[in-house]
Order: C-alpha cells, then sequence, then structure tokens
C-alpha cells in the first residue's frame, strides 16, 4: 500500500514515524462482539479475547459472514475491536448499581458502538441511535433491530436539529465524521481520498457537531468524543476546544498496560489512541469531557405528537411479549403496533418532535385487514414470548435459504397461521403457513443477494 507522502511527513511531524510502515506492512484483525441477549454461537479455534471488551474476541481467520445464520441472528456483531472500547468506557461511568441513563449516539450508523453501549449500560437506561444520511439510517435501524435490545430508538436529523433537546441527555456519544486515517489499512478509499483539505474541512465540521451536541447533555453529563483518524486537528486540537470554549472537564478512563493504548500527543487531558502496530485493532481517538454542574437530565415533559390511538389496538397483541408489568407500553401509530418502555414515553415524543423517529422500542407488527402480521423486529426482540407462536426449527441450508428469500416447507402437522422458524434454537423469522405452502415475512431488503 502507497500511503500520500504528506500525510507520512504529518505523522512524523507528530511523533508518530512508525505509523506508516505498520500500516503498510501489517493485515488488519478480525473481530467480532458477542450479544449478551441471545446464545453464543460456536466459536472457532484460535479465538482470543478483546482485552478492554467483554464479549469481544478475535478470530483467527475471516469467515463468510453473510453465509451464518447466527451473524442474521444478531447473535454477533462484526465490529473492529478498537471501536468495542466504548463499552470499556461505559462500564467505568456506570458501577454495578448505577441509575438509568439517557443516551444520545449522535453520529450512530452502522451501530456497532450503539449496540456496544447498549450493552454496557445499567438496566433500565434508553439510547437515541441517530444518523443524519438516510441509506446509513436504514442500515443503523436493521442493525439495531437485530440486536433485540427494546430500550432504543432510531432517529434521523442532524445535530442542529438535536440541539433543541437541551439538557436531556446523560450520556453523549459523539463518534464524529472524520478523514478516515485509521481506516486506511482496511480501506483503499481511505488512502485515496485523504488530503490536508478534507482533514481541515472534517475538523471544521466536528466543532459544529460538538457545540450541537453540548446542548443535549445535561450538567454533570458525559460526552464520548471519537474519531477514527491520527492526526491532531480532529482529535487533541478538539477536545481543547470543548475544555477550553466550552468549559468541559476531561476524566481519566482506567486502561491495562497490557492492552497496548497510547495517551494523547502534546495534550495535558486524558486521551486514548489506538495506533496499529501499538494496539490490536485500527485507528481510534477517545477521550471522555465531562459537563460542569450538576442535575439529572432534563424532564421532557408530555407534548402530543404524532397520532397514537392505544385504544384500537388489535386483542391479543400484548400477549406476543413480556411488558414487565407495565414497563412497555403497546402503541398503535397508523398501521402499525409497537412496544416501547413506558418511563421514556416523554424522551420518544420530544425526539420525534425534532427529528424524524424511524423505530422504537419493538415493532410487533403491521395491521393488514383483521390481521396483524408480526414483524421482523419482533421475532429478535428480547421482549419475544417464546410460547406466543408455533416453532420450527431449521437446519443451516434452509435457514440460508429462508435468509435469501426462499419460503420453506414445513412439516405437515404445523398449524395453519404465523410460526417462527428457529435455528439453534434462536428466532430466524416468521412464515405464515397456509398449509399447502408457507409465505416467507423476511424483509426483501435484508435478503442475502449472493449465491448460497
Amino acid at each position: 500500500m502507497s500511503l500520500p507522502a504528506e500525510f507520512v511527513s504529518l505523522m512524523e511531524r507528530i511523533g508518530l514515524s512508525d505509523l506508516p510502515g505498520a500500516l503498510a506492512s501489517t493485515e488488519p484483525s478480525v473481530s467480532v462482539r458477542l450479544n449478551p441477549l441471545r446464545p453464543s454461537p460456536d466459536m472457532p479455534d484460535g479465538c482470543e479475547p478483546v482485552g478492554w471488551c467483554d464479549g469481544g474476541w478475535y478470530l483467527p481467520a475471516r469467515p463468510s459472514f453473510t453465509l451464518d445464520p447466527a451473524f442474521h441472528q444478531g447473535r454477533y456483531y462484526v465490529q473492529e475491536a478498537a471501536s468495542m472500547f466504548h463499552a470499556h468506557i461505559v462500564r467505568s461511568l456506570c458501577p454495578a448499581g448505577s441509575s438509568p441513563l439517557r443516551v444520545l449516539d449522535a453520529c450512530a450508523a452502522p451501530g456497532g458502538k450503539t449496540t456496544a453501549v447498549i450493552s454496557a449500560l445499567p438496566p433500565g437506561s434508553m439510547v437515541v441511535a441517530n444518523e443524519y444520511v438516510p441509506a446509513r439510517a436504514a442500515i443503523l435501524r436493521e442493525n439495531i433491530i437485530k440486536w433485540g435490545s427494546p430500550d432504543v430508538m432510531v432517529s434521523r436529523g442532524d445535530t442542529e436539529s438535536l440541539s433543541r433537546l437541551r439538557g436531556m441527555f446523560d450520556l453523549v456519544i459523539a463518534d464524529v465524521p472524520c478523514s478516515g486515517e485509521g481506516m486506511m489499512r482496511k480501506d483503499p478509499e481511505a488512502v485515496a481520498q485523504w488530503s490536508p483539505a478534507l482533514v481541515a474541512e472534517c475538523a471544521a465540521r466536528q466543532r459544529e457537531i460538538v457545540g450541537n451536541l453540548w446542548e443535549t447533555l445535561r450538567p454533570g453529563g458525559y460526552m464520548v468524543y471519537s474519531t477514527c483518524t491520527f492526526n491532531r486537528s480532529e482529535n487533541e486540537e478538539m477536545i481543547d476546544y470543548i475544555v477550553d470554549s466550552l468549559g468541559g472537564e476531561c476524566v481519566e478512563i482506567p486502561v491495562e498496560p497490557s492492552w497496548g493504548i497510547s495517551g494523547g500527543l502534546s495534550t495535558p487531558h486524558p486521551c486514548q489512541r489506538f495506533i496499529p502496530g501499538r494496539t490490536r485493532g485500527e485507528g481510534l481517538f477517545v477521550s471522555v469531557i465531562r459537563k460542569p454542574g450538576s442535575a439529572p437530565a432534563r424532564d421532557p415533559g408530555r407534548k402530543k405528537v404524532g397520532k397514537s390511538r392505544p385504544a384500537a389496538i388489535p386483542q391479543g397483541i400484548g400477549s406476543w411479549i413480556d411488558t414487565h408489568g407495565g414497563a412497555y407500553t403497546v402503541r398503535l401509530t397508523a398501521d402499525r403496533v409497537s412496544a416501547f418502555p413506558s418511563a421514556h414515553l416523554p424522551l420518544l415524543e420530544a425526539v420525534a418532535g425534532v427529528v424524524d423517529v424511524i423505530h422504537e422500542g419493538v415493532t410487533l407488527g403491521v395491521v393488514k385487514g383483521r390481521d396483524v402480521v408480526p414483524s421482523q423486529s419482533l421475532a429478535l426482540s428480547a421482549l419475544l414470548r417464546a410460547e406466543a407462536f408455533p416453532q420450527v426449527e431449521v437446519d443451516r441450508p434452509t435457514a440460508l435459504r429462508y435468509l435469501h428469500g426462499e419460503s420453506p416447507v414445513l412439516p405437515p402437522d404445523t398449524p395453519r397461521g404465523f410460526v417462527l422458524l428457529t435455528w439453534q434454537g434462536s428466532p430466524l423469522g416468521f412464515v405464515k403457513n397456509l398449509g399447502n405452502r408457507s409465505n416467507s415475512l423476511y424483509p426483501s431488503t435484508w435478503r442475502i443477494r449472493q449465491n448460497i
């Protein structure tokens, strides 16, 4: 790999003279993070744990994730190991017994850091995962649904709109768009697009994003600022801005020496740098900043947004899930039935008032005539009651054909109606059994496109 000469010179000036050689001569690692809400898949021999993330594993080689049904079941997430550090940050900030948090992940697609944070939060917390680009927001929604947590909503909008949610969040994840130097070893496009002008453009945009997101953070709350790039303009200098101009206070996050994580470059502020050749993973910069003061997350109050008709919900739908004694409210919006954490309904209404909410809690199904067709969100949700639907266990070839869009042949004694397919005892998705055949209900946009 040939790196831009200006990039090599910049790395030498900031004290990373060994980095270009590591990027050019070493291969990226392959890593996954297991989903604690699901049964763990069989792991190949030779896996090694990621030191800073419970459930994170380095794989000895890259398998075909697309042809693994467990991947589509959300039983693990393919994630670069350095990015799993966000789970360690949240666990460090939230020791056992901590109160639930309201979290905003403002630049969340494709969802790796979001799902890592979800798994590390205290019970009862709520995550707003936001993305500005519509196509990326759709991918984020898919990955959030596959993860199966009911305590999250996905929104689509810009940070200027989000800034109207003043003081509503205890924790803000700001994994901001950057020049992508940390991805050069994996992505040739990151090499091709790099220039000093791009770095300057990204730094200016990051300052605007951070300023907007700072408004959403309550006094005493924390911002986790991160990039996947190496230069100081987008990293240490941005932390200087948050401290000097916004009044932030940097927080030290404990790390083990064996992890090989470096500190910041020419800065007094606590920062972590993941540098290929020194750390097993791709490039990442991260720092945690506290907003001065102390106050609970602001109650957004209740204001009507959208049309919700709880009285019109078809009977029996609530029996599809475990609502945990009313902790989740079943709602009907247009033709869509969903369940959402009751305690966070005011926040849902507030968020929907400033950006587009494209997923909230668990989508149970869509009303079609007298029927409610169960959704893939329900199939993969942690709230699904196992006895709510007849289940049919399928083998791996049948699972892959189903994920490819085919309707399986069901055993002759299978009850008519909606049936949940499982693989290795874990939900795969729904079909409707018509007796002589079945209709697949797997989302068409999620289907495997390659040959199986």
